[in-house]
């Protein structure tokens, strides 16, 4: 199953894997699990590595990792990571690898400023410039969002409240318990009446992060006055990275 346009389902009703075939990090693939499933383990494949949004406790598995997590917490998992029991939803990417980490349960409101009274929250930062990251979105009552658009793909479900996505073809209901998908360039916008909404909201990509010339260790390391990121300190700067 692909997909093409703004998309709204329940996570108990998506059954086949969805494959969004490309995009900056590769092709994506999308899929739930559930405990009520005949085999209640979810094995990630070995290849590349996987966004795992919770929406009922979780056990989660991999090398020198043993953890529950439940419902509003997350991970980036190395691939052959397990899953057992719970429920949720899995962005995995085989061409591309993220750094292994685990988070939540997710804060009421985002720490920082977006637009039209909504906040975000970067739970899971692009270890190097250009890669994926994990957002919150926050959305307080009566929130009326301007229509907008993003370059490339965004994916993510509710997590809390309620609310609607507005498109030119559609209205859709946000409740709890869905999954969405925006396409890179889809018109859209996000509203509020009585309820809050908190979203998470997955990128396939950055414009912000470190680089091999511009980081917070390199940076913030100083030679003779200078920092080591500067120019003048080429010699010592490394070349190849080394296991």
């Amino acid at each position: 199953m692909t997909l093409e346009k703004f998309t709204a389902r329940r996570l108990d009703e998506v059954r086949d894997r969805i494959i969004v075939p490309t995009s900056p990090a590769g092709p994506i693939h999308l899929w739930t699990w559930r405990e009520s499933d005949s085999d209640d383990v979810l094995a990630i494949p070995a290849k590349g590595s996987a966004t795992v949004l919770v929406s009922r406790a979780t056990f989660v598995l991999w090398p020198h990792v043993a953890v529950t997590l439940g419902a509003g917490c997350y991970a980036q998992v190395p691939g052959g990571a397990l899953l057992r029991g719970g429920a949720g939803f899995v962005i995995y990417t085989p061409e591309y690898v993220g750094l292994s980490q685990l988070g939540g349960p997710v804060e009421e409101a985002g720490r920082l400023r977006y637009i039209d009274g909504c906040s975000d929250s970067l739970l899971v930062c692009p270890s190097k410039i250009g890669e994926p990251c994990l957002n919150l979105l926050h959305l307080p009552a009566g929130i009326h969002q301007t229509a907008h658009t993003h370059p490339s793909d965004r994916i993510g479900i509710i997590l809390r409240g309620g609310g609607e996505c507005r498109t030119p073809e559609e209205t859709v209901a946000l409740r709890p318990g869905m999954f969405w998908y925006i396409p890179a360039g889809g018109v859209h916008s996000f509203h509020t009446e009585d309820d809050s909404l908190d979203v998470f909201a997955w990128h396939p990509d950055s414009d912000f992060g470190p680089s091999h010339d511009a980081h917070p260790m390199l940076n913030r390391t100083i030679v003779d006055g200078v920092a080591a990121s500067d120019p003048r300190h080429a010699a010592i700067r490394t070349g190849t990275i080394a296991s």
